[in-house]
């Protein structure tokens, strides 16, 4: 066993050497050529001098360098050549470019803060994102690479060569993955590296995206656009488009390459854009274990608004921002490879926010097949625009209705059962801004129950009482002795929650019902009669008679 612990130790001594020795290689091979510069009508060795090189390099070694007679008049058109360790060498911070979710920022001395847009990052800092957040950083050349979530890097190198536009950056992901655009090279020392724990991918300018390894996983590097070098003390591998290559151990040289699997196919019927939520469906590739979506912006495709892991072929974005956006789409091969992309560009208005609702309530209960939807008024606003669907989605809209008012009733009947409504505003050129919330609602069948309290009898008069209904709505009360209301005794519209009426000299049993009326006169059902007994009036006027004859 102690054996088998030298030879790890020794192993992972050897690794880091190797890791170390690579750059610095490839450094002083970059170091054994020149930087060449075309002359400008009005150069001078001394300008050119002032200009690239180190404050330890004077204007005469460049001239002797390039055997120059007369270093006052150069000729335009004349190449020199400055050898890259005279050149000056200048640190130049990552710049922040987007922030999205949770990302902490820690330096040399330890000191840890959250990340924001427009921070510059030097040397040494080490960064960690959340889960569901990334950030994209630009470097001097203005590269950007976009760091997902639950990843870590750490930012080893970052300078230039004073105003030669050659860069060297260096960079370390120790867990997680990334992707970069890197900007071609401007010349023999501009560098572009990420070490992961296992390889080390090195390019001159192309697209590509790098994994640490994690989940039981190999590390990865995936190339998009251009070649990326991956490599160890074991081995080098050249990537092309469309190619990756694993590094499942840093005692074993990269895999060889493979391919990158299929974009999946985007099924048009099965794809909505506007309004929001997205929709989007796609054929299965049937070598993947899932796929990974993105949303980022189309105009830089680095900044990502959105992100997931879905082991379906198909997906709902509720919220993105407005703008011309861009919907990415690949297949996760078994080993952890991503694939290529299925790429989709839409529009997402910048348009008024959606207006608060206030009726019905949230997962309400009404007895209407026609009910009334409210809303508030938002500025600006010309109008709205109401979808009434059975499925949250919204796909197909069972109805759709705009108008000029704050509240609409349904425009179809509906049934009972469960619905979903929700409401746009719409501006003056008659665009309609974003959805609200999805708002659930059921239909009953049945009756409403208006809570008819005990009748009250006195003085010829019987009083029917009710429960109250909303602000604005009246009544009609229907009053009948058989139960089919086919000839009330009473049909009579109120607008308080009671009504009084002649007591029937004949007793028995009466039905009433109600019905509730909206202020705007639509009319729901009628409730569930109720019975009331009532004595006999001429019943007791009868006997009254019959006991004065035998008492006279």
């Amino acid at each position: 066993m102690m054996l088998f612990d030298r030879r790890a130790l020794r192993l992972t001594v050897l690794l880091q050497i190797a890791l170390a020795i690579l750059p610095l290689s490839c450094a002083a091979a970059a170091h054994a050529q020149d930087w060449t510069y075309r002359v400008r009508p009005g150069d001078t060795l001394w300008d050119l001098g002032t200009r690239y090189l180190k404050p330890t390099v004077s204007w005469e070694e460049l001239q002797n360098h390039n055997a120059v007679a007369n270093p006052y008049r150069l000729p335009p058109g004349q190449v020199l050549r400055f050898p890259i360790a005279w050149l000056r060498v200048e640190p130049v911070p990552a710049r922040v470019v987007a922030v999205r979710g949770q990302v902490e920022v820690s330096g040399d001395g330890g000191s840890t803060a959250a990340a924001r847009e427009g921070m510059h990052l030097p040397i040494g800092s080490r960064i960690r994102t959340g889960a569901d957040a990334s950030i994209t950083l630009a470097f001097a050349d203005d590269s950007r690479l976009l760091l997902r979530e639950n990843s870590e890097l750490q930012l080893d190198q970052l300078s230039s060569y004073g105003a030669t536009g050659m860069v060297d950056t260096r960079l370390r992901l120790q867990r997680g993955r990334s992707s970069s655009r890197v900007t071609p090279a401007q010349g023999p020392a501009s560098r572009y590296m990420i070490t992961a724990p296992t390889a080390t991918s090195s390019v001159r300018g192309t697209v590509f995206r790098v994994s640490a390894g994690q989940d039981g996983d190999p590390a990865a590097t995936e190339v998009v656009e251009g070649r990326v070098q991956v490599g160890n003390q074991h081995g080098q591998r050249m990537v092309a488009p469309g190619q990756a290559t694993l590094s499942a151990s840093a005692t074993q040289a990269p895999a060889p390459v493979q391919p990158l699997l299929p974009a999946p196919g985007l099924d048009p019927a099965q794809l909505r854009l506007e309004p929001l939520p997205l929709l989007a469906a796609w054929q299965a590739v049937p070598q993947a274990r899932g796929y990974r979506v993105e949303v980022v912006r189309a105009d830089a495709p680095d900044i990502l608004l959105f992100a997931r892991n879905t082991p379906d072929s198909s997906i709902r974005i509720d919220d993105l921002p407005p703008g011309r956006l861009r919907l990415l789409v690949r297949a996760v091969a078994a080993d952890g490879v991503e694939g290529q992309d299925s790429a989709h560009d839409f529009q997402v208005p910048d348009g008024l926010p959606p207006p608060l609702t206030t009726a019905p309530l949230h997962g309400q209960i009404l007895d209407q097949a026609h009910p009334r939807f409210a809303w508030a008024q938002v500025p600006g606003a010309a109008g709205s625009v109401l979808q009434i669907a059975r499925e949250a989605d919204f796909r197909p809209p069972l109805a759709e209705r705009r108008t000029d008012a704050t509240r609409l009733r349904s425009p179809v009947a509906l049934a009972p059962g469960d619905y979903y409504w929700r409401v746009a505003s719409v501006d003056a050129q008659g665009q309609a801004g974003r959805y609200g919330q999805a708002l659930p609602l059921r239909i009953s069948d049945a009756p409403p129950e208006p809570g008819l309290q005990p009748a009250q009898a006195g003085r010829g008069q019987l009083t029917l009482r009710w429960q109250a209904g909303a602000e604005g709505q009246r009544y009609r009360v229907q009053v009948d002795r058989r139960g089919d209301f086919s000839a009330p005794l009473l049909d009579r519209e109120t607008t308080a929650p009671e009504i009084t009426m002649k007591q029937p000299w004949r007793g028995g049993t009466l039905h009433v019902r109600v019905q509730y009326i909206d202020d705007d006169g639509y009319a729901g059902p009628f409730s569930t009669a109720q019975q009331i007994r009532l004595p006999c009036k001429l019943c007791y006027g009868a006997g009254a008679g019959a006991l004065l004859l035998l008492a006279l």
